[in-house]
């Protein structure tokens, strides 16, 4: 039907060729449409509503394209600015894409050169240099961490002495305790970081101001045993620590020999000798007033003006006398306790009677044997290092006793002075260290007879002395017994 219609329409078609670019296609699907639809339309409908629905959809698309063209004008504008230079552009992006497709080979090239010179199957140094940049940029932590372990143990050191200055009190013997713990425990970290890495520098450099700091802690514990007013548990703990510290000090004096407390038992006696120094020294004002009384003694002797005196020097040898029981007794008793290897053992018997033979008939060789068969023990190990210290402590006192008493002319004053050296001598008897026999070696100037027994006679009233102490101790002899011991007393005055 559309056919047909379209037939008939076609000389409108022909005479409104001027107002449209060309005739509708009979093949056009919108054509075909109107004209079905034209079709099926009755004919007051199309003289009346058809013309009027034409130009209602007329307006419409005026409208629609009124409304396109306000909102759609700039990329019209643009589109027709673009359309006009894409004449221009395109042979230019050809002549671009055929210079790229030229150089490609290029770049391939380059790229080959680049992957082989950084392949990470080669050892190239641009890459190791590029690895050690990354890897120390993930570990910077970790590497300032170990960088400031040498600070952080000179600090921890640091901090043990100004604490350890107040060992008096309980919170500050516990916070030294636990500094040089800390510090030993990072010197051992340092230590063991240099065992693994011994070809890092940085690591070398670390462990040698380590090894800096500790010699620096050592000089703090080897002080701290030459202040005042060290316990056993203190000593102890420091003796620990200078053993960690510095091992070499705890090696064996004498080889082979299992009763020898090293270098550390002598570096105590050192260290407890000064502190005992020191405070004897601390003695000096009433020294000056016993050397005072010393010159006038042997003036008067010199003139035969012989005077009682020595009231200053009965007190300096009374302080003197108790500082140096209080002090030989305590250093004595913590070595024995901090070190009980050092105590002496036995001889041997069989060892005596070979040294006895072969010392026995000597020959052209000065021995009793051949000059193949010498002995290897002829020169015996030196002696413990307490014993020694024991007699140098026992010297200390006879010679300050040689030159002061002999000033003290009043009787019972040198016969309390004399019972307080004994006291001394049992005190350090019950170590093993009685030196009660020196009293003989303590004779005055003169020498009568009453001089000569002296010393007798102080030894008897010390003897019954102890013995009534034994009997209070003992619960025998009641009131009676103290009663005599407080008037009896030579310390008493």
């Amino acid at each position: 039907m559309a056919e047909p219609l379209y037939e008939l329409l076609v000389p409108y078609f022909d005479s409104l060729s001027s107002t449209y670019l060309s005739r509708p296609s009979p093949e056009d699907a919108v054509t075909i449409n109107y004209l079905n639809r034209l079709s099926t339309l009755a004919l007051s409908d199309l003289t009346d509503s058809e013309p009027q629905s034409l130009s209602h959809a007329s307006q419409s698309n005026v409208r629609a394209l009124q409304a396109l063209s306000k909102r759609s004008y700039r990329s019209i504008v643009n589109s027709a600015d673009h359309l006009s230079t894409l004449e221009a552009t395109l042979p230019s992006l050809f002549t671009n894409i055929q210079e790229l497709r030229d150089g490609l080979p290029d770049v391939e090239n380059e790229a080959s050169y680049f992957s082989q010179k950084f392949s990470k199957s080669l050892g190239n140094p641009a890459l190791d240099r590029r690895r050690k940049a990354m890897m120390l940029s993930r570990n910077v932590d970790r590497v300032s961490d170990i960088l400031d372990m040498p600070t952080l143990l000179s600090s921890t050191i640091s901090s043990s002495s100004s604490s350890g200055a107040n060992q008096s009190t309980v919170s500050g013997a516990v916070t030294s305790t636990a500094n040089y713990a800390s510090a030993l425990d990072l010197h051992a970290h340092i230590k063991r970081l240099h065992a693994l890495y011994p070809n890092l520098s940085m690591v070398n450099s670390i462990a040698a101001q380590a090894e800096e700091e500790m010699q620096s802690m050592k000089g703090q514990l080897i002080a701290s045993l030459q202040t005042q007013g060290v316990k056993l548990a203190g000593a102890m703990r420091t003796i620990g620590w200078l053993r960690r510290v510095a091992p070499e000090l705890d090696e064996q004096r004498s080889p082979g020999k299992s009763n020898s407390e090293g270098a550390l038992g002598v570096l105590f006696l050192s260290c407890r000798l000064a502190n005992l120094t020191s405070m004897l020294d601390a003695l000096e004002p009433l020294k000056d007033l016993a050397d005072q009384e010393t010159r006038r003694r042997l003036d008067a002797g010199q003139s035969g003006d012989m005077r009682a005196g020595g009231q200053q020097t009965e007190r300096y040898l009374k302080r003197y006398i108790e500082i140096f029981r209080e002090q030989s007794f305590a250093i004595i008793s913590m070595h024995k306790s901090i070190f009980p290897s050092a105590l002496p053992g036995p001889m041997p018997t069989e060892d005596k009677d070979d040294l006895g033979v072969k010392l026995k008939t000597p020959n052209r060789s000065g021995f009793g044997m051949d000059e193949n068969q010498l002995p290897d023990d002829l020169v015996q190990p030196l002696p413990s290092a307490l014993s020694t210290f024991t007699m140098h402590l026992v010297d200390l006192l006879t010679d300050a006793l040689q030159t002061y008493l002999p000033n003290v002319q009043d009787r019972s004053s040198r016969d309390s002075l004399l019972a307080q050296v004994l006291y001394c001598a049992g005190s350090l008897g019950r170590l093993g260290g009685d030196f009660g026999m020196v009293l003989s070696l303590l004779q005055p100037d003169d020498d009568s007879e009453a001089s000569n027994v002296e010393w007798v006679e102080v030894m008897k009233k010390h003897r019954v002395q102890a013995s009534r102490l034994e009997l209070l101790a003992s619960g025998v002899g009641g009131k009676s017994a103290s009663a005599t011991m407080k008037t009896s007393s030579p310390i008493s005055s």
